[in-house]
């Protein structure tokens, strides 16, 4: 046994020198390979990024700079949130000014309505079109049959000045205050006709 126990011993005296050197190029083969492949990986992603600036400085910067509607919501966000009068100077730059544009372009998107049914197309058809804030549906029978029976005078009273009710909400006049009262009345009968 001591015989056998020897020989082992020489045999891993023998054999480890050889082990050791082969472990260890593999090991610095395996470190270099590594190396290599992190550094492309690098590379490529220094690459990547590079070409991503190249083709944004191309295309982002002249869009944003020279789009006119981005340039004027830029100067609104970064102007001063309030303006202060201050006594003894002239403060008619702070004057409030109707903004123009915004007026002309309400003025001809909501124009007077001529009949009933043009208030209901304009109007009324946003909320009794879909249904919404439990609004009866314009045509539906069984949704504006307990409205109608209460008469058609509470129909245009609940138009003309709105109403809260259990089952939703109608505001004044379909939110039109500068729609004159005959004609809500007509854009009532008009929809009681569908219901009809």
């Amino acid at each position: 046994m001591a015989r056998g126990g020897q020989t082992a011993i020489l045999r891993g005296q023998l054999i480890a020198p050889d082990a050791d050197d082969i472990v260890s190029k593999q090991d610095t083969h395996f470190f270099n390979v590594f190396s290599m492949v992190i550094g492309l990986l690098v590379a490529v992603a220094i690459a990547l990024f590079a070409l991503a600036r190249i083709v944004a400085s191309q295309t982002q910067d002249k869009e944003v700079f020279e789009d006119a509607s981005y340039v004027k919501n830029v100067e609104q966000r970064v102007s001063p949130f309030a303006k202060e009068a201050v006594a003894g100077q002239d403060n008619t730059a702070l004057a409030i000014k109707p903004d123009t544009a915004a007026s002309a372009g309400s003025a001809s998107a909501e124009a007077m309505p001529k009949t009933g049914q043009e208030l209901f197309q304009q109007t009324c058809s946003a909320c009794h079109g879909a249904g919404i804030a439990g609004a009866p549906k314009a045509g539906d029978k069984a949704a504006w049959g307990p409205r109608i029976g209460k008469g058609m005078p509470t129909l245009y009273e609940h138009a003309e000045k709105g109403f809260q009710g259990s089952s939703g909400v109608m505001p004044a006049k379909g939110g039109r205050p500068d729609v004159p009262d005959d004609l809500v009345k007509q854009a009532v009968d008009y929809m009681v006709g569908m219901a009809k």
